[in-house]
């Protein structure tokens, strides 16, 4: 690679020049500048202790050194502290030509070794999936895709969360106010029903809870009194202990949720190798709880709850059973933990979870620990922040939620409205427009929320993710369209993408500004490749691709391709082309989303 035989005879040039010798971390090279030549940019200022120079001597004579010393090199030149390189055209015409055929260009070798767990989506049965689930199951998707380009295997696993007092809210709900309504009767979506149920119940507990408030409670004492939230309570123990007609419902209500849950994650493109289930896991977590307790890591107290103390490690007592023998959140993300190593024995064991997760997994890593378990090490917890709307955050017990089902469809009414108001059918069947609509519905959906650092919070505008203009996933689908289309006329007019016909070292004509910024773009995917892995950042695959879809535009716009009367130039732009269209679908599937071979 250029970039690391620049950083070698930079090291090399620094022992010969000045008698120093630099190590590969001392040395800094990036891109050159849009607004200035060149097309890579050692940073000079760090080496000055090492030169006794100035920055403008050292960069100069380091300049002079690699211009000698690597043929690759065409010129230099110095702005303050910072040494552009220019390559020669020859360089860029080689790469092109020695990486057009590679299948697999960019993508890394597969990797002998233990598989990368990634867990994401973790939904609750009591609840259909919503936006804030979108983000989740994306952000878990690519990098699982972006994992296994960089040649791991990846298993992309899904723990259910099918018990707990929430679940039990809404089969109280169901047996109150929802008996004899089922999904196939009522019309809806089973997970929708449900959810429905938990928002009844909710609704009716809090005027429960100001009802007792009024009467002198205190609102913590009322929230634990309700008639409801005992039966809930009640419920919960009923199916700990394994009540057959509570364990029934239980399983009929989730199988409801599980049937809808299916169709959202089809329309999503989302699936999973394993799935768990907290039901099962929950009695892993009680064995490593009951361990604890035998390796005096655990401690009961006086209601016969079980806790582990972690103030050595800075941080508060954790409740890890209730006095009933109930588990909570923890227990069974330790027993789900242990299945997996057990399982896989993974490299990493990857948690997609919301940053307000944070201190739950710093607890759990500490928590295995302590049981003499190394390789909680191997945990890593990838969060996220919050999708926010333009009126605030979504509550689900308030039933202000973004409906996942819902905003798709929204999303696939938004991009019919777009396609047919621009025009974009001409020669479309019905069958191919439907397929059109879905497609950039949800690949705006999907590149709209992975542009964004998967660390911040956002906030999500349907309108402004649907447009054919700006950082948006409808203007690089357009833009591979666009090369499709350019590549069917070059058959037509008996040209074809050849890059046997294209330039090489003897080639008679310079490269354009717009030739040379693709070529830089389509020369970096690799090392993108790399970085969005070794980050977990499908943002930085998203806004890859959309640059280099903006870079090819302003070059097709600008340059003649089919209108060329070199016809060298034509095979070297028409194989340019279908190189930078197949690198930009290959980024956008890395990030989930498909693009239309027209548009």
């Amino acid at each position: 690679m250029i970039e690391k035989l620049l950083i070698s005879n930079t090291i090399e040039g620094f022992r010969k020049l000045f008698g120093t010798e630099l190590s590969e971390e001392m040395v800094t090279l990036q891109k050159t500048r849009s607004d200035f030549e060149g097309d890579f940019t050692i940073v000079v200022f760090p080496l000055l202790k090492y030169s006794g120079k100035n920055p403008e001597q050292t960069a100069i004579a380091l300049g002079q050194y690699l211009e000698t010393s690597l043929e690759e090199v065409r010129s230099f030149n110095v702005i303050k502290g910072f040494l552009n390189i220019v390559l020669h055209d020859s360089f860029w015409m080689d790469y092109l030509t020695d990486n057009y055929s590679r299948e697999n260009y960019g993508l890394g070798k597969k990797r002998n070794g233990d598989p990368v767990v990634v867990e994401f989506s973790s939904p609750n049965t009591n609840k259909p999936l919503h936006l804030g689930h979108i983000r989740n199951n994306l952000i878990g998707w690519s990098i699982s895709r972006i994992l296994e380009a960089n040649g791991y295997d990846v298993e992309k696993v899904n723990l259910v969360n099918d018990r707990g007092i929430h679940i039990c809210k809404t089969m109280v709900a169901w047996q109150k106010w929802g008996q004899g309504t089922v999904p196939d009767v009522s019309g809806t979506k089973g997970d929708k029903l449900v959810g429905e149920l938990y928002v009844k119940f909710e609704t009716e507990n809090n005027e429960q809870v100001n009802r007792l408030i009024e009467k002198g409670m205190t609102g913590d004492e009322a929230l634990k009194n309700t008639s409801l939230i005992m039966e809930a309570n009640e419920m919960l123990r009923k199916w700990e202990a394994g009540e057959p007609s509570t364990r029934q419902l239980w399983a009929k209500m989730n199988a409801w949720v599980y049937k809808g849950f299916e169709l959202t994650y089809e329309r999503m493109g989302v699936s999973f190798d394993k799935m768990y289930y907290e039901s099962d896991t929950y009695k892993e977590g009680k064995k490593l709880v009951q361990e604890g307790l035998e390796k005096g890591v655990c401690y009961r107290k006086e209601d016969n709850s079980v806790w582990v103390g972690l103030t050595n490690e800075g941080l508060d007592e954790k409740l890890l059973l209730r006095g009933d023998g109930t588990s909570v959140y923890i227990t069974q993300d330790l027993g789900t933990a242990q299945l997996r190593y057990d399982e896989y024995h993974p490299d990493r064991l990857l948690y997609v979870v919301g940053n307000e997760q944070n201190y739950h997994f710093e607890v759990l890593k500490l928590i295995l620990k302590k049981l003499g378990r190394a390789w909680s090490d191997n945990i890593i917890h990838i969060n996220y922040g919050m999708v926010e709307l333009p009126h605030g955050r979504m509550k689900s017990r308030e039933g202000t939620v973004v409906d996942a089902d819902e905003l798709m469809e929204e999303m696939h009414r938004a991009a019919e409205k777009m396609t047919t108001d621009l025009g974009k059918l001409e020669g479309f069947r019905e069958q191919e427009a439907m397929e059109l609509y879905e497609m950039v519905g949800i690949g705006a959906l999907k590149y709209f929320i992975l542009k964004v650092d998967p660390k911040k919070n956002m906030l999500f505008n349907p309108e402004e993710s649907i447009d054919f203009n700006g950082n948006t996933g409808p203007f690089i689908q357009y833009t591979y369209a666009r090369v499709q289309s350019l590549l069917r006329k070059a058959k037509q007019k008996d040209f074809d993408a050849d890059l046997n016909k294209a330039p090489r070292k003897e080639a008679s004509f310079k490269l354009l500004d717009k030739e040379k910024g693709i070529l830089r773009l389509l020369h970096e995917f690799p090392g993108i490749v790399r970085e969005a892995g070794e980050h977990y950042s499908p943002a930085l695959m998203a806004n890859y691709a959309y640059e280099l879809a903006r870079e090819y535009n302003q070059f097709y716009q600008e340059v003649p391709i089919l209108r060329e009367e070199d016809e060298n130039r034509v095979y070297f732009r028409l194989g340019l082309s279908d190189f930078a269209g197949r690198i930009i679908k290959t980024s956008m599937s890395l990030l989930g989303i498909s693009v239309p071979d027209k548009m």
